[in-house]
């Protein structure tokens, strides 16, 4: 029986690749000679440093640009709150989302339902593994899934006949 999972992943070496080039290149602008304007990677969280608002915009604009160039869709980064740390300066979590969480999921799952196609979902942890008949109508359900889901990028993987 032909299958496919819907995944929602990023790749870390672009990730860290692309937080390399920001810092490579807010250490060289000039006006940014100075500052401690900086991007920092633990686990799956990006913490952006800077002197203020404005030159935290300025990095978080330089991180989204290289991050794109790099083919890491920006629509997986979760923005948390500008703190201050200390006098003026500001700091700020970026978290990498990764994996379809269960709500989403679950969107997911009524979505293909609601379709009448005739194709089974199933929740797979952080996945959603789609299995049908034949080849085409899971086809048109990558198309129906590709229109639907805006929010957050997702990817097709292990297409089996």
């Amino acid at each position: 029986m032909p299958s496919f999972d819907i995944v929602s992943e990023v790749n870390d070496v672009e990730v860290r690749n692309a937080l390399e080039q920001t810092n490579k290149e807010v250490g060289n602008r000039f006006d940014f000679k100075g500052s401690d304007a900086r991007v920092e990677h633990a686990e799956k969280v990006l913490t952006l440093f800077a002197d203020n608002d404005f030159q935290l915009e300025q990095v978080k604009e330089v991180l989204t640009g290289k991050l794109s160039k790099r083919g890491v869709d920006i629509r997986c980064l979760d923005e948390g709150n500008i703190e201050k740390v200390s006098g003026n300066k500001v700091k700020q979590a970026i978290t990498v989302r990764t994996g379809i969480n269960g709500d989403e999921a679950k969107k997911i799952v009524r979505l293909i339902k609601d379709s009448k196609m005739k194709v089974q979902a199933a929740i797979q942890g952080d996945e959603v593994r789609v299995t049908g008949a034949k080849r085409d109508t899971l086809q048109e359900a990558i198309a129906l899934i590709r229109k639907s889901v805006t929010d957050y990028p997702v990817q097709f993987q292990n297409f089996r006949d």
